[in-house]
């Protein structure tokens, strides 16, 4: 007992001494002076930006090979390949789990990422607190843009719950679609009205690679958007629509191709990050999907006398470059007669498309004009001409009210939209108002009936944007595309309505099995998906 008394006061003027040396200087020894505690979020909204077009900085052409073309554009017979594996799984309805996850994994675990931290660091809390506020209504639109995209996919996805990883939710819960449609919207309304010009622009010009800080611009695609969303819902949720059609148009849409989003692209300095996704995934020895224009679209273009050039569509060789041969070093054409230009049969392999026609396919079929597929084209996300169009539906269908002029001259304004935004892409590829004009009054607006002169002409206007070409041909059923049959397909010879989750995703979140869409199969049903 001795020993222990003795040694008390020693310890208790230990204590002291170490209290003593309690400092911030000995705090701060723990604090690496290299680590990054605040990021810029100019640089974070930018990197959202690329992101929402290319699934991502270290990958440009990942989500867009695998989704938009590999799956979608097939489906939707704009463009056709002879193959049947990973990224040509859509043309037999096969399926490709790459396919089914890209979306999923690069815009949660980029473009989503990124501007869930923009918007928390610039919210109640943030490091940025009350600053940036534009940033963040404009994060809140873009937010507003990938969210929908993801549920338009997928079906029911985590939503109000999703991206707080860092405060442990790990495994966050599955919300109706029809729960995340409302939000959607309400979200719109909230951020594209709170833009202001009055306040300090704090970098926000430099980091927009879409407008250059126009807002604009901003606030009329937040209305575009906003428009778009309505529409989608309308078989399902009308008062919804009614509510928030007579919104988008007078907030103010879209006027003219000028406020078509577009994420700009280079040359370099790194192909994984500058160059457009698209483009690289066609090009010949880097991605090398083939790049063939499906039968369908390209007898769409012809119009009813094939071998008439007074009946095509001006769009015919501005999206064909004809037949011929594309290395890397150059495009040899072969046959660039417009009456000559073939499509490639949807849903044929090689061995069905050589009994067709013995001859090398690239002696055969047209091919995308590679004047859209150089690697600093631009990316578009959405166009003027779509805006028109649903303007057109909405008045034939009675859908919201305040829509200015009549159903024909929003049709004959989007159809003249989608024929002249080409001139983004390169600068030949121009179609004049003559054009147009005659080609409306060869086609007059109902020639045919309404919604499916309507439907048709949207789909030919998201030629690249074969997703949510994919989406509208869900809701609208138009155009009214014959599926293909093959023994490799899954889905019983349908075309698929939906993605499936990653397998990786069904497997780990414990909410999988009450709160997804199921069946989880390609030709399940989205919510607002009613269609045929």
């Amino acid at each position: 007992m001795k020993i222990t008394y003795k040694f008390v006061p020693i310890v208790f003027l230990l204590m002291v001494a170490l209290v003593g040396c309690d400092t911030e200087e000995l705090h701060n020894l723990n604090i690496n002076p290299q680590a990054v505690r605040e990021i810029d979020l100019n640089y974070m909204f930018t990197a959202a930006q690329l992101g929402t077009a290319d699934g991502g900085s270290a990958s440009n052409r990942y989500l867009n090979w695998r989704t938009n073309i590999g799956y979608a554009g097939l489906w939707m017979q704009q463009i056709a390949s002879s193959g049947t594996g990973l990224n040509s799984a859509g043309s037999v309805y096969n399926e490709n789990f790459e396919g089914n996850n890209a979306p999923w994994e690069y815009l949660y675990g980029d473009a989503l990422k990124n501007i869930a931290e923009v918007i928390k660091q610039t919210g109640p809390g943030g490091y940025d607190e009350g600053n940036k506020q534009n940033l963040r209504q404009a994060s809140r639109i873009l937010r507003a843009f990938n969210f929908h995209r993801l549920t338009d996919w997928y079906g029911n996805i985590p939503y109000f719950n999703a991206l707080n990883g860092m405060d442990g939710e790990f495994f966050p819960e599955y919300d109706p679609q029809s729960t995340i449609y409302p939000d959607l919207l309400r979200e719109l309304e909230e951020a594209t009205a709170a833009l202001d010009p009055s306040i300090p622009d704090q970098g926000f010009s430099r980091a927009d690679l879409y407008y250059d800080g126009d807002l604009g611009k901003w606030r009329r695609w937040g209305y575009s958007i906003m428009l778009r969303l309505a529409m989608r819902v309308s078989n399902v949720a009308p008062d919804l629509a009614n509510e928030y059609v007579t919104k988008a148009i007078a907030g103010g849409v879209f006027q003219s191709n000028d406020d078509n989003p577009y994420v700009p692209h280079s040359e370099g300095p790194s192909q994984w990050v500058n160059q457009n996704g698209i483009s690289r995934s066609f090009y010949p020895g880097d991605g090398g999907q083939q790049s063939f224009l499906a039968k369908t679209f390209v007898d769409f273009l012809k119009g009813d006398e094939p071998n008439d050039p007074a009946s095509h569509d001006p769009r015919l060789m501005i999206l064909v470059g004809g037949i011929g041969n594309w290395t890397a070093a150059e495009w040899i054409p072969y046959n660039t007669d417009p009456v000559a230009q073939r499509g490639m049969p949807s849903g044929f392999d090689a061995a069905m498309l050589e009994a067709i026609d013995p001859r090398p396919l690239i002696e055969v079929y047209s091919r995308i004009n590679v004047n859209l597929l150089r690697f600093d084209s631009p990316y578009q996300l959405m166009n003027y001409a779509e805006v028109e169009f649903l303007q057109a539906e909405a008045l034939e269908r009675g859908i919201g009210s305040g829509i200015p002029g009549t159903a024909r001259e929003h049709y004959e304004a989007g159809v003249k939209g989608a024929m002249q935004m080409y001139t983004f892409f390169h600068s030949s590829l121009v179609v004049s108002d003559q054009q147009v004009e005659n080609y409306l009054a060869r086609y007059p607006y109902g020639s045919k009936a309404p919604l499916e002169m309507i439907g048709d002409q949207m789909w030919a206007s998201k030629f690249f944007n074969w997703w949510d070409s994919w989406n509208d041909w869900r809701r609208t059923g138009y155009p009214q595309l014959v599926p293909v049959i093959h023994p490799l397909g899954v889905t019983d010879g349908q075309i698929p309505r939906r993605l499936r989750y990653p397998a990786q995703e069904s497997a780990s979140n414990i909410n999988f099995a009450t709160g997804a869409t199921l069946p989880d199969i390609l030709t399940g049903r989205v919510w607002w998906d009613t269609t045929n």
